[in-house]
């Protein structure tokens, strides 16, 4: 008997061996179906271990028809390496087509095994159940013997042999159902997993905003307005009827967005021409303006849609100072628990309660955010440095927008932060420099996009800075008297004793500190605690810290730094601290109050306070992660949150909220130009905002000073009506002359608010307790 080498250089059976294969597809018809179970494993277990009687195998193979003839019962089992090969294909011929062109009627053709390959079967349906798994192990054990390393001794299964186990395999799962139409549904794909279903556009859509809603930052943001409508509470109660602290300052901020958002609309070219202060002119410009509020004072008119927008704006702002923090702390390397202590530090800080009727102070969201922006952009974080993989020209774009949007505020607040900016950039400058030429060469450190936009942002933020200084230098021109003296920032300047004083404000310690207050030359300025809380965190923070110990030394330098300089002329009289800034920093003398530096205190105190509360937060889920479960328990995930929760007490607030005076009737109908009186800093403020119906131009003003001719009118006016007086107001272009006589009480106008007006030229009209003089 002769063999033939396969590709693989096993021998192959010929012809003769074949026909064994077929008569022993014929036997394994034959078996039961214990039997036709236990061929699988049998084969799988042969297969893998053909030995020393290989070489012998196709004198095996051919005499297997007779073995399979005389041991039916025995289930096929035949002594030999070459009848356990015979074995292995026995079973896919006997459940598959006959490849081999043996004779016998097969199930796939009639449902039923032929009598004569074996004996008749009881349960056709039972037979072909079990020759599919015989034949699913046969087409195993077919891979394994030609992939056997001993193949070469062993030999290897047929390609016939192969090809029936497939053709078995397929007309098993056709006969499962005991049919014999090929289109027939399979029984057993009831336990198959269902395919997944493609979602509808309408689906993916739900599922992406879905995705957005659990964003950090998409929870962060709504956090933060949540924050920011509790704690600045009663703000939203009445929001058309009160304002925070008082109705003076706030008032007049009021007017200002009123002011913007119409002259924007009307005649862009004289928003610097207010209709205030009348008839000066940049009258605008005699206090911070609150621009960069300007869209939200195009939306409504008069006073009561002046005092929501204030009110919404009052929220927003706070809302804004916690989310620009928290992202700053964010991105520079702290965890969501410190971020957020950062973040409410910055807004709730209990000095800043008694800043609530000056909304240009608390509208400093912009710094943060901005610096955060800026730092995203160039890839750097204080935790982990600078990484070039991370920069993006379009957070830089955005970051110096944001930063000419909180210039465009004030410059109480935005000028200490321009000169922050510029220091920055010349740091920034010098390191490229040295990188780039210097110190370990590299080709563009910073690259060319980030440069430009650099470039482009830098010039764009120094261009809206210039453009709303410019006012700012008219209005010093024509009125010295506006500029402060070093004599002026003493008054203001808080000693050591302000940084541990809370204002009346606060809900906490306002009413424990009233005596320590007492001992303040101006308490409203004075009052400076950014909170105990906060200060045991950031001494925490200086020990134990995800920041870096250089980096906690350089916060911890910028706080001395600030507090010396919120200190004015109170630390050795300034002479080498603030007094050089106010004598050599073009701006720095406009400003009246050094201590609301403490701004930047804060903010350094609270990424000190960040790198301690996430140090712990990480420890938590260290020690945690070897445990099972490995997630921390409630109560220590609770522990994560309590200084933020104690953060969050400290800037509970006390802030009264007074109803605003309404505007008189008289108010939505007389002409300009008008006075009204009395007229002082206090009272006017309010006339300013009964304006915002007609904006018709005003002799009243409030602002950080008062000009020369509104002291003279206010002193001339004493006697009206009077010949002197009123011959003044008509040189001055003045047509009527309002006098409220609610207010008039202990006054000069209580005795001749009844004078006779003949002679004078002008009649007199009373709508309700307003009394119209017009000229």
């Amino acid at each position: 008997m002769t063999t033939e080498q396969s590709a693989s250089g096993s021998p192959r059976p010929d012809s003769a061996a074949e026909k064994a294969d077929a008569a022993g597809k014929t036997e394994a018809a034959g078996k039961t179906d214990t039997t036709g179970a236990t061929t699988g494993p049998a084969a799988a277990r042969t297969g893998g271990a053909r030995s020393k009687a290989g070489a012998a195998e196709p004198k095996a193979g051919a005499a297997e028809p007779k073995a399979g003839a005389t041991e039916p019962k025995a289930g096929g089992a035949r002594p030999g390496a070459g009848t356990a090969h015979a074995e292995a294909g026995a079973p896919a011929g006997a459940v598959g087509s006959d490849g081999t062109g043996a004779t016998g009627v097969t199930e796939t053709e009639n449902g039923k095994t032929d009598d004569t390959a074996g004996g008749a079967d009881k349960t056709a349906t039972k037979a072909g159940r079990d020759d599919a798994r015989a034949g699913a192990t046969d087409k195993d054990d077919a891979k394994a013997g030609g992939t056997d390393k001993d193949g070469a001794k062993a030999g290897a299964p047929s390609k016939t042999d192969a090809k029936a186990g497939k053709d078995g395999a397929k007309a098993a799962g056709k006969s499962q159902d005991g049919g014999n139409k090929e289109g027939k549904p399979d029984r057993w794909e009831a336990f198959a997993s269902a395919p997944e279903p493609v979602p509808s556009r309408l689906g993916r859509a739900v599922r992406a905003v879905g995705r957005r809603l659990i964003h950090e930052w998409t929870l962060a943001t709504l956090a933060s307005l949540a924050l920011a409508v509790l704690l600045t509470w009663p703000t939203l109660r009445y929001p058309r009827h009160t304002l925070p602290q008082d109705y003076w300052d706030p008032s007049l901020q009021a007017w200002q967005m009123a002011w913007s958002g119409h002259i924007l609309l009307t005649n862009p070219a004289q928003m610097w021409q207010s209709n205030t202060f009348f008839p000066e002119s940049w009258s605008f410009a005699f206090s911070d303006t609150l621009l960069g509020y300007a869209p939200a004072g195009m939306i409504g008119t008069g006073p009561e849609a002046a005092v929501l927008r204030y009110n919404i704006m009052f929220v927003l702002a706070h809302a804004l100072a916690m989310l620009g923090a928290y992202a700053l702390a964010r991105q520079l390397g702290a965890g969501r628990i410190g971020s957020a202590v950062a973040g409410a530090s910055f807004a709730y800080a209990p000095w800043l309660l008694a800043q609530a009727g000056h909304l240009h102070v608390i509208s400093n969201g912009g710094i943060p955010l901005a610096l955060a922006m800026l730092a995203r952009g160039h890839g750097w974080s204080l935790r982990h440095g600078y990484r070039p993989e991370r920069r993006h020209d379009g957070w830089v774009y955005a970051g110096w927008f944001v930063a000419a949007w909180q210039l465009s505020l004030g410059f109480g607040i935005g000028l200490p932060f321009a000169y922050f900016l510029a220091g920055t950039v010349l740091v920034a400058a010098v390191t490229w420099f040295l990188r780039r030429w210097v110190v370990r060469p590299v080709k563009r450190p910073f690259g060319r996009r980030l440069l430009i936009a650099d470039l482009v942002g830098g010039l764009f933020f120094a261009g809206v800075g210039g453009l709303l200084a410019i006012p700012y230098f008219k209005v010093a021109g024509a009125h010295p008297q506006a500029e402060r003296s070093i004599g002026d920032i003493g008054v203001y300047s808080p000693p050591a004793a302000g940084f541990f004083t809370a204002p009346a404000e606060s809900r906490v310690w306002g009413a424990l500190h009233e005596g320590a207050r007492a001992a303040l030359p101006w308490h409203p300025e004075m009052t400076l605690l950014p909170g105990f809380v906060l200060y045991a965190l950031a001494a925490g923070g200086l020990f134990f810290s995800v920041w870096k110990l250089r980096h906690r030394l350089l916060l911890l330098t910028g706080v001395v730094v600030t507090m010396v300089l919120a200190m004015g002329t109170r630390f050795f009289d300034g002479t080498f601290t603030y007094v050089p800034l106010f004598d050599h920093l073009p701006g720095w003398n406009g400003i009246r109050t050094p201590g609301r530096l403490m701004l930047w205190t804060t903010l350094l105190l609270g990424l000190l306070a960040a790198g301690a509360v996430s140090a712990f937060a990480t420890r938590v889920r260290e020690v945690y992660a070897e445990r099972i479960p490995s997630w921390p328990s409630p109560w220590l995930r609770l522990a994560t949150l309590l200084p933020l929760v104690l953060v969050l007490g400290e800037g509970l607030n006390a802030t009264p909220h007074p109803v605003v005076p309404s505007q008189p009737a008289a108010m939505r109908t007389v002409e300009g130009p008008l006075l009204v009186l009395p007229s002082s800093q206090s009272l006017d403020q309010p006339v300013m905002l009964w304006s915002t119906s007609k904006f018709q131009d005003l002799v009243n003003g409030g602002s950080g000073f008062t000009p020369r001719q509104l002291d003279d009118v206010r002193r001339v006016t004493l006697a009206f009506p009077d010949q002197t007086s009123v011959d003044y107001l008509r040189v001055l272009g003045v047509r009527n002359v309002l006098l409220m006589r609610d207010h008039i009480v202990g006054t000069p106008w209580e005795v001749t608010v009844d004078a006779p007006v003949d002679g004078l030229g002008i009649t007199r009209e009373e709508v309700g307790n307003i009394v119209i003089y017009r000229l």
